[in-house]
């Protein structure tokens, strides 16, 4: 490494307390930013017509929106840009009605929330919440379901026991039937009830107009609705009422919230490869994977609050870039891998491999600059604290990996605070949304999920299938049989299935065991 190299790819943005370092990824120079520079002017283009209101998702005929939610002035007709202000009164004025007592529980003023969502819907309130959460601080205690795991639900009831009178529960879905969501909902709404509580009198839904959530919501007396929309993606929800909405009720600046995102929104407009922070980062993404995905993507916060940010990446960018096919329909089978936790915590797990194993990574460091935001610092040693020791092992780890040729690029903020999470989110939302034009892709869509989706639709069935024929056979049947009397083309599938049920006393099978235990026979108690 050289100064002269260092301040050459040393991007500044003093205004937002923002820099990028990108110095560490050897090979990028001027030839290669030649190289890539009708790329990028293209994703520019596509960048500005997908503001602009154009059809940026083409698989499903729908304009791409999540940057206006943070600047209504930018949306492409008043109606929408109506609806998004509207949308920023109705979270506040929700908020400010719950934290007053004039909305309250059966129990009194509400005190706690429960997120029940899945993916985008829960990632990015997660993410933040953790971020800019502070228990002692917040208005209200902050709760998620995030999945359709019976024991997660049941563990976080318990932690609620005897205060589900006075949580209130956010219940956030787009189109209101996808199954995990339906299942906390239900999953909640069956405490409630056992609690002697009416669900309806706790309970508000953030979903989309004339859905079956709203329908119910509407037919229920649900406490208050709040919307969705199909231009913004689950992914990209966190400036809309998916995300504003827990944030304003567990106390979070909002407000600062919008204000970094649109911030860094208006930063990555600017068409320059190497002052525009999204495209530079994308462009670094492009040179280190080869525009193949050829290496993982290692992101390191160094900051306790900033731990779920890899994980929240994790969707973001795997779930916009992980595409089988191109925009020409070639299959080209794209995507990034994305995995890390915080520092110096990985210095004691994977750095290790990153400094001397496989090269097929390439690391994001974060870095935050204030160690600590309000009260006295300790010294650990005479002139020497925590925040010295951290800042020592982000930069010592940066140099150990640079030694070996282990390519990295940092991103620097001031303070992790409302403002600087909105930052980080629209800088990484835009460089997707640069990096999907790059390798001619579509990010707005998730083909794969919905595959999944419904590949999980038929098993449920067949589940079903198995306990009837079961219930209606007075002989134990095997795995074979049972696939063979069901039509089921995979046995293995019909044994994965009735190996749970009889795990589960309530669906009353039993296993006979044979060996080996593929053979066992299985019948309905």
């Amino acid at each position: 490494m050289s100064w002269d190299r260092f301040t050459q790819y040393y991007l500044n943005l003093p205004e937002m307390g923002f820099s990028m370092d990108v110095s560490r990824m050897s090979g990028l120079c001027g030839k290669f930013f030649t190289d890539i520079a009708p790329k990028a002017q293209q994703a520019f283009a596509a960048m500005k017509a997908l503001e602009g209101g154009a059809i940026a998702n083409p698989d499903e005929g729908r304009m791409v929106g999540h940057y206006w939610l943070r600047n209504p002035d930018k949306a492409p007709t008043a109606e929408i840009a109506g609806e998004i202000r509207a949308m920023h009164s109705a979270v506040k004025a929700l908020a400010a009605d719950v934290h007053r007592g004039k909305i309250a529980g059966q129990g009194g003023k509400f005190v706690n929330i429960l997120v029940i969502g899945i993916g985008g819907s829960a990632l990015g309130p997660q993410f933040v919440a953790k971020a800019l959460g502070c228990p002692k601080g917040d208005a209200m205690g902050v709760y998620f379901f995030d999945n359709t795991d019976p024991a997660g639900m049941a563990k976080v009831l318990s932690e609620l026991d005897g205060q589900l009178s006075t949580t209130l529960a956010l219940v956030i879905s787009k189109s209101g039937g996808t199954p995990e969501t339906r299942n906390g909902m239900l999953e909640a709404k069956a405490a409630y009830e056992a609690a002697g509580l009416s669900f309806a009198k706790h309970v508000v839904a953030i979903t989309g107009e004339g859905s079956k959530l709203d329908k119910q919501a509407v037919a229920e007396g649900w406490l208050a609705r709040l919307p969705m929309w199909d231009w913004v993606g689950g992914r990209t929800s966190e400036t809309g009422p998916v995300g504003l909405a827990p944030a304003a009720l567990q106390g979070l600046d909002i407000d600062e919230l919008i204000r970094g995102a649109a911030d860094m929104d208006e930063a990555t407009r600017v068409e320059s490869m190497t002052k525009n922070p999204a495209m530079l980062l994308a462009i670094s993404w492009y040179y280190a994977t080869k525009g193949r995905g050829e290496k993982d993507m290692v992101v390191l916060p160094y900051k306790d609050s900033l731990e779920l940010f890899s994980k929240y990446l994790q969707q973001l960018i795997m779930e916009s870039i992980g595409k089988e096919y191109d925009l020409s329909g070639k299959l080209v089978n794209q995507g990034i891998s994305v995995y890390g936790n915080k520092g110096s915590t990985d210095q004691h797990a994977y750095v290790q491999q990153l400094r001397e194993g496989v090269a097929n990574f390439f690391v994001t460091f974060i870095e935050v600059l204030e160690d600590k935001c309000c009260g006295s610092v300790v010294e650990v040693e005479p002139g020497v604290t925590s925040g010295d020791y951290l800042q020592g092992f982000y930069l010592g780890t940066r140099a150990a990996l640079a030694e070996k040729g282990r390519e990295s690029l940092t991103i620097t903020v001031n303070r992790v605070d409302a403002y600087n999470v909105g930052l980080l989110i629209a800088l990484y939302e835009r460089a997707v949304g640069f990096y999907a034009t790059l390798v001619g892709i579509n990010a707005y869509h998730q083909p794969g999920v919905e595959a999944g989706k419904k590949a999980a639709a038929g098993i449920l069935k067949a589940k079903l299938d198995i306990q009837n024929l079961l219930a209606a056979t007075n002989e134990a049947l095997s795995a074979v049989e049972v696939s063979d009397k069901l039509g089921l083309s995979d046995p293995e599938m019909a044994f994965k299935l009735l190996e749970n049920l009889a795990a589960n006393p309530a669906k009353r099978v039993i296993r006979e065991t044979a060996s080996p235990v593929t053979a066992s026979r299985y019948r309905s108690a």
